[in-house]
């Protein structure tokens, strides 16, 4: 075989092409288990991160199983439905109508309180922007957010991933009495007392305004389940009160 032909320059060339295709195909196929188990563990340190439980990685299953104690599906009624909570794709059900999106809400309770958490899901300036947002259980206060995104610009919409941006949202309302607010990121300042709006990023205007709007979209799809439990949650307070009362009378007369 002449090894000088063109013909056998070729045919090495394709050869060997083919060969690492097939080394680099596998290797991805090899490595797909951990990625996605990654990508899991993340997610469950993001929900935990909402309701205040920091962890790395290696500890985030565990605590998820301990603060975790619900996994919902919601249709837009706010009814329950059958499915996979942790495994519904938002960047796929946001694309869909209203009527046809699947809801996930992971319900936690940590210290004896009990939290509703919401998962994220918009557009950024330069992508996909995404997070979780948990309410305290009169469906109203905000106890945390957490956000993150795929490419916004360093020093300015990248800064929706700082706690400088995130640990205002707690203690906010998405409620004015029965009225739903949601949350604004407001450029300029939003003032320590306006309930519904904190402060935006400078400079990052158009990121901070997808975080508006993913707030909005997002929340509002929940309100017919909130609308569904809030007359057990008061329900539950009030009992929980009077039990509180029959304590504290129980220890006076004892």
């Amino acid at each position: 075989m002449d090894v000088n032909k063109n013909s056998y320059t070729f045919g090495f060339a394709a050869i060997m092409v083919i060969i690492v295709a097939a080394l680099l195909s596998s290797a991805a196929i090899g490595l797909k288990p951990f990625q996605d188990r990654n990508i899991e563990l993340e997610k469950k340190q993001n929900i935990l991160s909402s309701v205040g439980i920091v962890t790395d990685r290696d500890g985030a299953e565990e605590l998820y199983l301990t603060y975790i104690k619900q996994e919902l599906v919601l249709n837009n009624k706010g009814e329950e439905v059958e499915g996979s909570t942790f495994d519904i794709d938002l960047a796929k059900e946001v694309k869909k109508e209203a009527d046809a999106q699947v809801l996930p809400l992971f319900i936690s309770e940590v210290d004896g309180k009990t939290m509703y958490i919401i998962p994220l899901r918009g557009k950024g300036l330069w992508g996909p922007i995404w997070g979780f947002i948990s309410l305290e259980d009169d469906l109203n206060t905000v106890f945390g957010a957490v956000f993150d995104h795929k490419a916004e610009t360093p020093g300015l919409g990248a800064e929706i991933n700082r706690p400088m941006f995130q640990d205002p949202f707690a203690g906010k309302s998405i409620f004015n009495g029965e009225e739903f607010k949601s949350i604004k990121v407001i450029k300029g300042g939003a003032g320590e007392d306006n309930m519904h709006g904190v402060d935006g990023i400078s400079g990052g205007t158009i990121t901070s305004d997808g975080v508006t709007d993913m707030l909005l979209e997002r929340l509002t799809m929940y309100l017919p389940y909130f609308n569904k439990i809030k007359p057990t949650i008061e329900v539950d307070s009030v009992f929980s009160a009077m039990d509180s009362v029959v304590t504290v009378n129980d220890s006076i007369i004892n």
